[in-house]
């Protein structure tokens, strides 16, 4: 249909990147509530993502639902850690 139809299965992501993270202090846990507390997310979402872009200099425990490679590897190599959360059933 053209008019009237909603995708029941979507699923409203926030994304961030490395070079976001450096607002927190080293040692930091960054998870949902962190990162609404910084400003990094505003409204209602489902997944939230770390993208690569920038440098990251502290380490730090990110807990998100995904995160590329290269977050991941940017994380990591400055001591900290990502860990996958589930997300929440709608």
């Amino acid at each position: 249909p053209e008019r009237g139809f909603t995708n029941p299965v979507t699923k409203k992501g926030a994304t961030g990147n490395v070079k976001d993270l450096a607002r927190f202090d080293a040692g930091a846990t960054v998870d949902e509530a962190a990162l609404r507390e910084a400003g990094l997310i505003k409204r209602k979402v489902d997944i939230i993502k770390v993208l690569g872009d920038g440098e990251l200099e502290k380490a730090l425990n990110v807990k998100v639902h995904a995160a590329s490679v290269t977050a991941t590897q940017k994380i990591e190599k400055a001591g900290g850690t990502v860990e996958l959360v589930v997300a929440a059933a709608s």
